[in-house]
């Protein structure tokens, strides 16, 4: 009967010719591939992919395009909310790795846990709670996740008088440099001490107040409430997020989004969500590159980005989003930020690496290395302690992440770590081969960063790694002790004689870098080895003597010389990291 209806068809069907046939059958195929087809365009064939793919089967996590990114769709982030904070606000629901810690059991080949304890169903219980109550992750949720106050038991405050007193100091030192960058760059991104005006720079494009955001979680753990409510208030009335310019898209995460973060689950304070919400919309047309790897700068006004390294990302920077972005995704309930640092999770796990080292440029376009320089100081630090954290943020389950730190700090001692003539274990750089002997100031976080990794390692290297920690903190400190301010320079060599010293004019600046003295924060945490205090109270010392001026504090350009010279920047991270690391010791 169908036949009749078909135009240029014979009424008796069984009559057709071949040629017919042919023909009959290659249009009803071709219809038949269009209807099924038409099922995996309509707008909500998400419902319909599942009725012919497998439970066990998920699409593969892909760069969106320029023009998703600047929509991004909503939908409920896949994951419960996890406790640590941007990277900034360090809040861990286990006891430090000193203790024994519940383990949380896990399926072979999967992402799913076991429940092991009453803090952990509360957790999900608020977790369902919250999400199915609106979008995203909430405060309430986040407080219900920790075992202890966030910021301890009455705040934390020490026993012994000594311990007392020194951190009042450092309150009184934070107290200084932000009551100075108040009176004289209110506003502005950092203060210039010595002309007492402000300093905007071109780091964070058109964005204002990076003192300010950066410095909300040091002000409110400090207890200097009046200073962090006008903080909180600038935030509201005077953040614009709107300004057009360049910025380093790493700068911005670190100290814009980090620092909202923190603030938010410290104070629990919706303007400082509302904000990073904003922010973190504004960042992800970086991410559109044919490989998903981030361009270093973006123009948060017109939707644009600009080149990095001429054409290269860099592994510090590209490397150091994930913390930020993780909660970005849970407190807003689209999961296009996690999907967007998965996917260069993805690339650098597949990805040919010498030596098992990861080099610090890579091309976006490409996604191959540019160039085989491997460093733990600059360029690649971040990216290695992010690693650690990441594991330690997802309460112990991001095995990738564990699994990529762990090779990589193997591959870093069997081919970067070295001991000098006079028994100072030091991390050298990687030329494609060729070791030069020169540790950078930055590269010593990584004394902390070893350190809060020792307990999650395989058994036997536990006490290996905690003793590398120590070792390598330790020469930090000495790169400090055998200068003559008693501050460290910006890196220090170790050949033609020279140990822990600066042997070029370009190394010898000091510009209130917090990595040493954040190093000695985690080793004291961590061992409670009375020495990791004294030396961050004879940094202290340092910092007043030759580092404070009549108006702030100041960088200093030669730590060798007697009667020092001051170059006129207190830097946003000297409030935000030196000074709270000094107070949590």
């Amino acid at each position: 009967m169908v036949f009749r209806k078909l135009p240029g068809v014979s009424a008796p069907g069984m009559g057709l010719r071949l040629s017919q046939k042919f023909v009959f059958l290659l249009f009803l195929s071709g219809l038949v591939t269009l209807c099924f087809g038409a099922l995996f365009f309509l707008p909500d064939s998400v419902r319909l992919k599942r009725i012919f793919l497998s439970k066990n089967e998920s699409p593969a996590v892909t760069a969106r395009s320029e023009g998703e990114a600047r929509d991004p769709p909503r939908k409920a982030a896949g994951e419960p909310l996890k406790v640590e904070a941007g990277g900034k606000l360090r809040v861990s629901r286990r006891p430090s790795v000193t203790h024994d810690a519940r383990t949380l059991e896990r399926s072979v080949g999967t992402q799913e846990r076991t429940q092991v304890d009453a803090v952990d169903g509360a957790r999900d219980a608020a977790t369902r709670d919250g999400k199915e109550g609106g979008k995203g992750a909430t405060y309430e949720m986040f407080k219900k996740c920790l075992l202890k106050p966030a910021l301890g038991v009455d705040r934390g405050k020490p026993a012994d008088p000594q311990t007392v007193q020194r951190r009042d100091k450092v309150r009184e030192m934070m107290k200084f440099a932000w009551d100075n960058y108040k009176q004289y760059a209110w506003g502005k991104n950092e203060l210039r001490p010595l002309t007492r005006n402000g300093h905007i720079g071109t780091m964070f494009g058109g964005l204002r107040g990076a003192s300010i955001v950066d410095s909300l979680d040091t002000l409110y753990i400090m207890g200097l409430t009046e200073d962090y409510q006008e903080a909180k208030e600038w935030v509201h009335n005077n953040l614009d997020l709107n300004s057009n310019g360049e910025a380093s898209l790493f700068e911005v995460n670190i100290r814009y989004v980090g620092g909202l973060l923190s603030a938010y689950y410290l104070t629990g304070e919706e303007v400082f969500k509302q904000k990073v919400l904003e922010l973190g919309e504004k960042l992800l047309p970086a991410f559109s590159t044919p490989t998903g790897i981030p361009r270093g700068v973006i123009n948060l006004g017109s939707w644009s980005w600009g080149w990095a390294s001429a054409g290269s990302s860099i592994l510090a920077e590209f490397g150091t989003l994930h913390l930020e972005f993780v909660h970005l995704s849970e407190l807003s309930g689209n999961p296009i930020y996690t999907e967007k640092v998965a996917n260069i999770r993805k690339l650098l796990d597949k990805i040919e690496k010498p030596h098992g080292l990861y080099p610090n440029f890579l091309s976006p376009v490409s996604g191959n290395w540019v160039q085989h320089h491997v460093s733990l100081g600059g360029l690649g630090d971040s990216f290695y302690e992010y690693l650690i954290k990441s594991y330690l943020m997802s309460d112990k389950t991001d095995e990738q992440a564990k699994r990529m730190y762990y090779s990589a700090l193997e591959a870093i001692e069997a081919n970067m770590v070295q001991k000098s003539p006079g028994g100072l274990t030091y991390v050298a750089e990687w030329r494609g081969g060729v070791l030069d002997h020169k540790m950078g100031h930055l590269a010593c976080f990584s004394g902390g960063m070893v350190g809060i990794g020792a307990d999650h390692g395989t058994l036997e290297k536990r006490q290996h790694y905690l003793d590398l920690a120590a070792e390598i903190t330790h020469t930090c400190h000495e790169s400090y002790s055998r200068s003559a301010t008693k501050l460290g320079p910006e890196a220090f060599r170790f050949d033609g004689g020279a140990e822990a010293t600066a042997t070029r004019l370009s190394d010898r600046y000091y510009i209130l870098r917090p990595e040493v003295i954040e190093s000695y924060m985690y080793m004291w945490r961590l061992t409670h080895d009375p020495k990791y205090r004294q030396w961050g109270w004879e940094a202290v010392e340092a910092l007043e003597k030759h580092c404070r001026v009549d108006s702030g504090y100041s960088g200093i350009r030669d730590v060798y010389a007697s009667t020092v010279s001051h170059d006129n920047m207190q830097q946003s991270f000297f409030l935000s990291e030196t000074l709270k690391a000094e107070g949590l010791k």
